[in-house]
């Protein structure tokens, strides 16, 4: 929102949410009906129906942005700030939509409303022509002046302060104005159109083209990466005064009164608003290199829908705790595709990176799902895939890389002792997390609690919260004489006294890990706390019973550059072995945490406190969903 919003600022269809899509509904029934339906041939227009396609096609143009930027500024070649983004912005630019919806209604309308727009050609080489001519003069000028006058401060802060709340842009940061600046730009952008409409040149090539031109170069100018290779202006050194690079416009949002021109900067020259340090900020990006983090996460997808809510991905469904959406059963084409390409494509991918104190984090993921993890076959595909990560962070020289999700699976790769056995000269230190998760179940305990029921498979992890509870002086109660008669040979003679087994289901304190059935949920007193000590949440059966979230902690705020959720964590929480690891690289603990390897349960959770991440409330931790 501006600073001091004036009228027009809000959409007219703001309130709607998601339903403004139905605006165009009656105008895409109607195109749809006139073409298949229409009885006379003349009332069969592809130009009416194709304006859908074309819509869909924008939006697929800018996500394409959306996902290519974001994933060359986590890797971190060629980027042009450091700064961070945080979900106020992801949350200020999520309507970068409307102005698609809106373009289409200004379509849909002129059609109906002017004769000349019916029955356009494919092409016309002059239309073509005019199309560009009229971008290059009138645009161009029109746009340069508009800006301009957009940066006094009664406008700015009415309007114009909207769009430069984004310090950092993203390609979407590019059509994030409020209505009535839209309004303007459209009103100048509509220029090669109506004017090949009226000399009779229009052709739909023209209009289509114009359009994604636009979009391309608004996109290109709001990546925080520059891309333009230099060779271009070295080829051809009048390209500078017709083309912008994403650092040109970049100064434009660092430095405010510089830079102004729309795509071409001849008019920043003719005018003298050219930034003076534009070509040493090209030449600076262009020479980056790709971040060397000190910490690396590593991950995996978790459902065939897991793809959209990755960073990578749509960044309002990113943003937001994971959680199935209808309407992405509507993207199952892509989802099906995406399912095949894990199937194919061999390596790890960078996710994020976020900055804390002096250490640079990154995240990376496996391009797997969770139901592949489970396929004896798929195994040591999986493995090949961790290990391969591994050894590029070991010649990276990163200093410590947490295994999360499944990556740590003890029947894949024991914890991910395997591959400490494999290459026992590694300097990358590999952690599970598991000391930190055991802190974090621990800690959610009620205080006071006399007895807690033990339920899912036993690892690692739930051997150890059994072992601690039991030298506290808690009993521990299994459910099944199997499991029992495990635990109890895993604990030593004194501790084990306080392991019973038993069939009655009266504790109101539930540890659950992979395996509770919702057959067993449903026995569970009313008001039963689960509290999963597994890397995954239980499937939610009862509505009377407090589900905690899966072992995770708030972060502090000196932790930068978070604007999406781990999975189906709330905003600014993280996973406690993604945390472990962190925690690794800034206490410098030089040694592996995996296989049976264990550190002092109290000692990181002293170290977690003292870096400021903090348990989760119960109000936040209920918040996750599974």
């Amino acid at each position: 929102m501006a600073t001091k919003p004036g009228i027009l600022t809000d959409w007219p269809w703001a309130r709607l949410g998601n339903f403004k899509y139905l605006l165009l509904a009656p105008f895409v029934g109607h195109s749809i009906y006139s073409f298949f339906m229409g009885k006379d041939e003349s009332q069969r227009d592809i130009t009416y129906i194709v304006i859908l396609p074309y819509l869909l096609w924008r939006i697929v143009h800018n996500q394409m942005w959306i996902s290519l930027s974001r994933y060359r500024t986590a890797k971190g070649d060629n980027r042009i700030l450091d700064k961070s983004i945080e979900f106020d912005q992801v949350d200020r630019e999520r309507n970068w939509d409307d102005q698609i919806i809106f373009n289409g209604m200004l379509f849909y309308i002129a059609y109906l409303k002017f004769q000349q727009t019916h029955h356009l050609p494919l092409w016309r080489t002059d239309g073509i022509i005019i199309t560009a001519l009229m971008h290059l003069g009138p645009v161009e000028f029109l746009y340069y002046w508009l800006h301009r006058a957009l940066h006094h401060h009664f406008l700015y802060s009415r309007y114009h302060s909207h769009h430069h709340s984004s310090m950092v842009t993203e390609p979407i940061t590019s059509v994030i104005h409020p209505f009535a600046e839209i309004v303007a730009y459209y009103t100048i952008f509509v220029i090669p159109a109506v004017t090949t409409c009226f000399t009779g040149t229009a052709s739909i090539a023209a209009f289509v083209a114009y359009i994604t031109y636009v979009d391309f170069m608004n996109n290109m100018g709001h990546c925080n990466f520059e891309l333009i290779p230099k060779w271009m202006f070295s080829m051809f050194p009048p390209l500078k005064y017709l083309i912008y690079t994403p650092s040109y416009h970049s100064l434009h949002h660092t430095q405010f009164r510089t830079n102004y021109s729309l795509f071409m900067p001849m008019y920043d020259y003719l005018y003298g608003t050219v930034d003076k340090s534009s070509d040493t900020l090209y030449e600076k990006s262009l020479e980056r290199k790709a971040d060397l983090p000190d910490v690396v996460h590593l991950t995996h997808l978790t459902t065939p829908e897991s793809i959209y809510h990755l960073r990578l991905g749509l960044a309002s469904l990113a943003s937001t705790p994971h959680a199935s959406k209808w309407y992405l059963w509507l993207l199952w084409p892509v989802t099906l595709w995406s399912f095949f390409i894990t199937w194919i494509y061999g390596q790890t991918f960078v996710v994020e990176r976020n900055l804390f104190k002096n250490l640079k984090l990154q995240t990376w993921a496996v391009p797997k799902y969770r139901k592949q993890y489970f396929m004896q076959w798929q195994r040591d595909t999986i493995n090949n895939l961790i290990e391969e990560a591994i050894m590029e962070a070991d010649q990276k020289g990163i200093k410590v890389l947490s295994l999360g999700l499944l990556n740590q699976e003890e029947e894949l790769n024991n914890n991910g002792e395997l591959y400490i056995r494999r290459h026992p000269q590694l300097k990358v230190k590999v952690v599970d997390g598991s000391s930190l998760v055991v802190a974090v179940v621990l800690n959610s305990i009620p205080k006071g609690t006399p007895q807690v029921v033990l339920r899912g498979r036993l690892s690692k992890v739930s051997s150890s919260i059994a072992l601690v509870l039991c030298q506290r002086g808690i009993q521990v109660i299994m459910l099944d004489e199997e499991e029992y008669k495990r635990l109890k040979s895993r604990l030593t003679p004194e501790a084990a006294t306080n392991v019973v087994q038993s069939k009655t289901y009266l504790s109101k304190i539930w540890l659950v890990g992979d395996g509770l059935s919702e057959d067993e949920q449903l026995k569970a007193p009313k008001g039963t706390l689960f509290i999963p000590f597994s890397q995954f949440p239980p499937r939610k059966a009862r509505k009377d019973c407090i589900y905690f979230s899966t072992p995770a902690m708030t972060i502090p705020k000196q932790l930068e550059n978070v604007d999406s959720c781990e999975n189906w964590l709330p905003r600014r929480v993280m996973s406690a072995s993604r945390i472990a690891g962190i925690l690794h690289a800034l206490e410098g603990w030089n040694e592996n945490e995996c296989g049976d390897m264990m550190f002092d349960i109290e000692r990181v959770w002293k170290a977690s406190l003292d870096h400021a991440f903090r348990p989760l409330t119960m109000t936040s931790a209920t918040e996750s969903k599974p």
